[in-house]
This record gives structure tokens, sequence and C-alpha cells, in this order.
């Protein structure tokens, strides 16, 4: 039976690998002040950053969705996978060797699946690199040196060679301890008649990773006549290979994408290695399928959609270049970066151009040129004879819709003019005010295609706002509360700074803090040992705050107050004693309050004995209020 891993090589783990560099294989960090980062959330769609990270607490929370939590269970989440394999994952590449308690450690039971096909297709890669230098590869060295590429480029790139017998490769993995299951399941091998055989024969190889770096498939390219298969046969869709959401070459490109605000999207394996090679080292390409949502939203989070932002899709001038562009302008609005398309003279690909016209030409064809829309209307004009008064309204009719999904209305405004220049209609207000309508129609649609058109009426706008589905965000909690807000900042103290406010916050009970979410932190801090605990700082003790949170919302809450960015300027001893006398005093006061009101309520029927307990109590709730307001946080 597995084991469990041990309790403090979990922590040595959490403790040796900083989040923020985990987190920036995923998507681009910038400074948000106060020692956190930001970026755009991996989790869900947002154009502004709302996704912090706290290096020094080693949590990340979004503000916008509500996920937070460790290294670890970013990791998790991110990647789907289990507990245990991201610890190993992660232990992995910090060099920790992990114990197991509970029986032991065996590899083949115990690391989790996606562990498992990682490691496999790890080590076929160094098998199909090995190959390459052999006899039988001479002709996968000569298609290689044919497009430019030496030795240097194929091991910078990790190209191999598979041989091109049955299961050279599956009776290699079965050496090194793989099961028949696994090679089956990470694609690398196929079921034969016999059993398993090699998926991939007598190609050349690529490598495929993801963002992480971490290699999940494999691009072939055929090289013989009597390969009967595809040009490229790509690894099929798997549990860790997913087409549609995977780019050739990220894990290169990825750092300088995220530092010079750019990406170039080419077609192909051996564009990307002509780009990076010629200087362009932002190329990055999709894995036989068409550039979709997914590839977007892995470009969103390292652009970070800020306005310099440009990618730049280097299709062919043929007919499937100008399909691939058209498709891509679909989804154009997607992005927040200007997107432009830059096609080679003699559309030529950026392999061929280097071959034909040197490095400085591939530099050159990628600099910014034609914004992708004026490509993608241009392709839709051309197909009308623009002579006829029909054909320029045929023409108008097909690009008005598309110029009409640009959401930002003084750019819809602009194309719409250019619009008019490409179709050649004068009347240029006219094009404007047809976009204008097909936009306002398509807004009063709502862009819901599974019901009915919305009514333009005020009635109509108020019942779809009544049938709207609310998505909870976290806890119910009134920020305009001047209360809430104290208590707030108070208990981001207690987690970020807890040696300012200890040991008297640990004095304080669940029931000074009004909103009932707040007391449930409250809680969890007190059953995690006290904000002492954290004195010196550690992140152990936010570990254990949120090992005793009761359920997901609290836990949430507990990493958004732990990164949130403090409200004052000066985060220091007075700040903190000047919410830890406001949130004592105010709960002085309702205390006095309640005792009053009972009395009140009572009237005479309150026994003496009663009442004067009761008046000595408030007499004495009401000098420590006075107290605490002519001293502060010496009189707690």
């Amino acid at each position: 039976m597995a084991g469990r891993i041990n309790d403090d090589d979990v922590k040595a783990v959490r403790d040796a690998v900083p989040i923020d560099a985990v987190v920036s294989e995923y998507l681009q960090l910038r400074n948000a002040g106060g020692g956190n980062l930001k970026g755009l959330c991996p989790f869900h769609d947002e154009k502004s950053p709302s996704f912090q990270v706290s290096p020094s607490k080693g949590l990340f929370h979004c503000f916008g969705c509500q996920e937070g939590g460790d290294t670890i269970a970013f990791v998790m989440k991110i990647d789907h996978l289990q507990f245990s394999e991201v610890v190993e994952r992660l232990a992995a590449k910090a060099g920790i060797t992990l114990r197991y308690e509970e029986g032991g450690y065996n590899p083949s039971h115990q690391r989790g699946e996606r562990i498992r096909l990682v490691e496999a297709h790890k080590v076929a890669a160094q098998f199909y690199v090995e190959q390459l230098d052999g006899p039988e590869a001479e002709i996968g060295r000569k298609f290689l040196a044919e497009r430019g590429f030496d030795q240097a480029a194929a091991a910078h790139f990790g190209v191999g060679y598979s041989p091109a017998g049955w299961d050279h490769l599956t009776r290699y993995l079965r050496g090194k301890g793989f099961s028949d299951k696994e090679l089956i399941a990470s694609g690398i091998s196929q079921d034969g008649r016999r059993g398993p055989i090699d998926r991939f024969r007598g190609r050349l190889m690529w490598p495929i990773s993801d963002t992480a770096g971490d290699i999940v498939g494999f691009g072939a390219r055929k090289l013989r006549d009597d390969d009967n298969g595809p040009k490229y046969l790509n690894t099929p869709e798997t549990a860790i290979y997913k087409k549609s959401q995977v780019l050739y070459g990220i894990d290169l490109a990825k750092k300088d994408i995220a530092k010079a605000s750019r990406a170039v999207v080419v077609e192909g394996y051996t564009d990307v290695m002509a780009c990076h090679l010629a200087g362009v080292t932002t190329a990055i390409a999709t894995c036989g399928t068409a550039f979709g949502g997914d590839h977007i939203k892995i470009l969103r989070r390292l652009l970070m959609d800020n306005g310099s932002a440009r990618v730049i899709f280097t299709f062919d001038g043929d007919a499937a270049g100008q399909k691939a562009a058209l498709r891509a302008f679909e989804d154009d609005q997607k992005f927040a970066a200007e997107t432009y398309i830059a096609i080679a003279p003699e559309n030529m690909d950026p392999c061929d151009l280097r071959l034909a016209k040197g490095d400085e030409a591939v530099r050159d064809l990628v600099e910014p040129r034609t914004p992708l829309f004026e490509f993608a209307l241009r392709q839709i004009v051309a197909r009308y004879d623009l002579e006829t008064p029909a054909g320029r309204a045929a023409a108008l009719d097909e690009a008005a819709p598309v110029v009409a999904k640009i959401k930002t209305g003084s750019v819809q405004r602009e194309v719409a003019v250019q619009l008019a220049g490409f179709v050649g209609i004068l009347d240029q207000e006219y094009v404007v005010h047809r976009v204008n309508q097909l936009a306002q129609w398509a807004r009063g649609r709502g862009g819901d295609q599974r019901g009915p058109a919305r009514s333009s009426s005020r009635a109509g706008a108020q019942h779809q706002q009544v049938q709207a589905p609310v998505v909870p965000s976290g806890p119910a909690l009134n920020l305009r509360s001047p209360a809430h807000r104290t208590e707030r900042e108070l208990l981001k103290l207690a987690l970020q700074k807890p040696a300012l406010v200890s040991p008297a916050f640990d004095a304080y009970g669940a029931d000074e803090f009004t909103a009932p979410p707040y007391a449930a932190v409250r809680q969890c801090i007190a059953e995690a040992g006290g904000a002492e605990l954290g004195v010196p700082e550690t992140r152990e003790y936010l570990v254990q705050v949120l090992d005793a949170t009761p359920n997901e919302t609290v836990r949430k809450l507990v990493t958004e107050l732990a990164v949130e960015v403090f409200h004052g300027k000066s985060i220091d001893e007075a700040y903190a004693g000047e919410h830890l006398v406001k949130v004592r005093l105010r709960a002085v006061d309702r205390r006095i309050n309640d005792v009053q009101g009972s009395l009140t309520r009572l009237g005479s029927n309150v026994a003496p004995e009663h009442l004067a307990a009761a008046q000595n109590e408030v007499w004495v709730l009401q000098q420590y209020a006075q107290s605490l307001r002519n001293s502060g946080a010496d009189a707690l």
C-alpha cells in the first residue's frame, strides 16, 4: 500500500521552492507593491490583473475568483494533480529526497500518473536524441542540414530520431521500469498484434513541452517515401497532452515573450527553430491544430495584456494561410494586445526565408506592419467585384458584421472608416452607421445563443437581471462598514505582521469580530496557536492557520487576507495599535449597549443583586473605554 509523504519533507519542499518562481512558469508577474506580485489569473478570464502572489508568505490569492493557497495548492489546481504528485514534482526540482511512511517507497506504485507519464516522455526524448547520431538517422540529419540546422541547433531544441523498427523504444522503456499500461497511456506506444509497439518509427522527432518545461508529447516528421503515414504525426490526446492547450517552443520563448511583451506565432517546428536561431526568440507554434482560445489564454498570461503587447502571426499567403488568419481574427477580440500578420515574399515560411535570405530577413519579417483586422477585411473584400454596386454591397454585407464584433467603440469606428475605403464606398458615415447598427443589434441579443434575444425595453432588461444567476465571490462582507474595514485590517496584521499585534491580539475573542467570516478567521488563528506562533515570522505559521480552516470558503479568505496590501502608508506599531484599539473599543461599546439595553427592557422586574452587578459591569466597561480613548494601545 502506498505510504504518505513525511510531514517534515512536505515542509522542506514548501520552504525550498519559492512560490513566485513556480507561478512565473505559467504567467508573467509584476510588482504589486507591499512586497507582492501580480498577474492575470490563470483560473478565470480577466482583463486587469487581480491575481496576487506573496513570496514572503508563500501564498497566492485571486481577488477576482477567490482562488488561493500555497505553492502546492497552485500546482494542484493548474495542472490537475494530486497532493502527493505535486510534492514529488516540486521535490525533484529542489533536489529533495522524500521519505514515505506506512509501507516505504515504491516509485512504480506511489508516484502519480502525470509524473510517471512525464518521466516516460523525458526518457523517450533522451532516447530519440541519442538515436539521431546513429547510421540509420543519416536521412534525418540530412533533412535538418538542408534546412540550415546543424548539430548544435538540433541539440538546443532536443530534436531526435525514432528508429524504424517496431518496438525499439517500447523495449527500452520497459527496461527502465515503465509498464505497458503506462506506455499506452502516454501515447509513446500503441497496441500491436502481439502487444505494445512504438507509435513513432523512422521519423524526425521534436519534443513538445508545456509552460512549466515538462515534455508532454512529440511531433514526428516523415522522412521516407515508403512511410504511408501523414507528413506530421503528433502524440494523441492523453492525460497530459491536449493539442489545443500546448504551444511548441513556449518553454524556450516564455521569458522573452514576457520581457518583450511580444509573441510571434508561426506554423511549424522548423519555423520556430529558424526564428529562434535568427534572433526572434519569442516564436512559438501550434501543434497540429488551429490557433484558438486556449492558446490565447496561455499568451495573455505571459503578455499580461498591457498596452504595448504585440502578437504577430506568420501565416502563409495561400488559401490555407488566409483561412487561418481569418480564424485567428475571430479570436482577436480576446486579446488586449494588438495583433498583426506577416507574410514573407513569395509566400515563404520563416524556415525557407532564412535559407534564402538569411537571419536578417526573418527578423525583418516579424516587424509589425499589417494589422490582422486589415488583412482579414481585405481577404473578405477581395472575393467580390468592387466595380459594381452589387459587388460593393455584398462585400459590405460580409465584412460589416466582422467589424461590429470589435468591442472598443473608438477602434470600431476607425476600422469602419477603413472598411469604407477598402470597399470603395465614399459615404464613410453610412458604413460607420451600418456597423454601429449591427453592433447594437448584437448587444441587444446579449450574445447568448442558448436563449431568445433580450428585450430592448427597460422591463425586459430588468427581467434579464432577475433571471441572471448570481455567482458567489466569497463571504458576504460589507466593506463600507468602518467596523468591518478595521477588523479586516487587524486580521491582515495578525497574518502578515504578527509581531506587531502579538501578544495583545491573542487575547481577543472571536466575538470581538462582528463579521462572521472574520470571526471564523480569528478562530482559525487561535486554533493554530495564536499570532504569537508567527513570531518570528515563518511560513509554517500560515500553513498551520490554513490547516485549521473548517472549509474552502474560510481557507480562501485566509489566503486573501494573507496577501492583500495594507491600506496604511506606514505599517508599524502605531498602525497596529490603532487597529487593536478600534476593534476592542467597538467590542466594549457593544457590550455596554447590550447590558444597558437589557436593563431597560427588564425595567423594575430586575432583581436588586442583578441590577447592582449589571451597573457595576457598565461602570467598569465605561472606565475601560475611556482609558482606551485616552491612552490607546497602552490601555490594552
